[in-house]
């Protein structure tokens, strides 16, 4: 049973073949309409769950296209007409939903509904994101980067703001893909000390740096997230924007970075918070191909589960 659960859990080998076969199936599909169904069609005769307890715009858009190009079907099930654990255990919705569909991806809040889930399914499922980490979004994030600079292998990435579930796969992934990673936040959105002793014990360095303008030196990459989550109170929102104001990224912020240095933002995004508007509309700003990118590594990461 393959299933995507985080990066970490996937060899780095593993990983390598689903990145080359994302970029191979994005040229597979220069200049086709978007309707257009792929060459190859893995999904031909499937059916695949879509399961969100977390709302999505590029996760269900993405995921959906991706089903649907390589010949697949989507049942797309939200909280509301799940709730997962809450009358029915979450093993036995598991071991239902096997009984009806070929591939489980699941967008939820608890690390452990995800795993939980995979370890009853007779099916692969695939991590939308948790709480805790978020693995498609970094895998297309790689693919991105690659696209525009070639190997990552050896590359210097900075994380600007809340070490969050974002950069916890970035540190999964320097660790298997073999990045140097640095971390600037203030300490009470520190990420998880698990996360960056992992990596460091593959052989990477990890490193936290307060003042992010010594932090971006010698960047091949700037990466930032949005400051709230659209499930904080309002009650943390100042707090929060008074931790991280000092750590937005900005022009002037770039400019330390190297001189090519890609600027990435998962998004949505609260523009001119995290990151201004001169950066995300910037020469240096890949956000949109990332965002893309979401589609033919997930299709990629698909295709690796049921054994392509």
């Amino acid at each position: 049973m393959r299933h995507f659960l985080d990066i970490n859990k996937t060899t780095p080998q593993d990983l390598r073949q689903m990145i080359d076969d994302a970029r191979r199936i994005k040229e597979a599909r220069q200049g086709l309409p978007r309707g257009t169904a792929d060459d190859d069609q893995p999904l031909a005769g499937r059916m695949v769950a879509l399961i969100f307890e977390k709302p999505s715009t590029r996760t269900r858009v993405s995921f959906d296209v991706g089903v649907r190009q390589m010949g697949g079907q989507t049942m797309v099930l939200s909280g509301a007409d799940m709730q997962l654990g809450h009358g029915e255990t979450i093993a036995d919705t598991a071991r239902v939903l096997s009984r009806y569909v070929d591939l489980i991806m699941i967008r939820t809040f608890e690390e452990q509904t995800l795993l939980e889930m995979a370890e009853y399914a007779t099916v692969p499922v695939i991590n939308g994101l948790t709480n805790r980490s978020h693995p498609c979004q970094i895998m297309a994030d790689i693919l991105t980067f690659e696209e525009h600079r070639g190997p990552i292998t050896g590359r210097k990435v900075v994380w600007c703001g809340d070490g969050n579930n974002v950069f916890a796969s970035f540190a999964h992934a320097a660790g298997q893909f073999g990045f140097d990673l640095t971390f600037s936040g203030p300490p009470p959105l520190d990420p998880e000390q698990v996360f960056l002793d992992e990596a460091r014990a593959k052989g990477v360095s990890v490193d936290i740096e307060r003042d992010p303008f010594k932090a971006v030196q010698g960047a091949d990459l700037v990466v930032t997230d949005t400051w709230v989550s659209m499930h904080d109170p309002a009650s943390a929102r100042e707090r929060r924007h008074n931790q991280l104001r000092p750590y937005q990224v900005n022009k002037a912020l770039m400019d330390h970075a190297k001189p090519d240095a890609l600027f990435m933002h998962c998004l949505p995004a609260h523009r001119d918070d995290e990151a201004t508007s001169e950066v995300m509309d910037g020469p240096n700003s890949v956000i949109f191909d990332e965002a893309e990118n979401r589609l033919h590594a997930q299709k990629a990461i698909m295709r690796w589960c049921l054994g392509g």
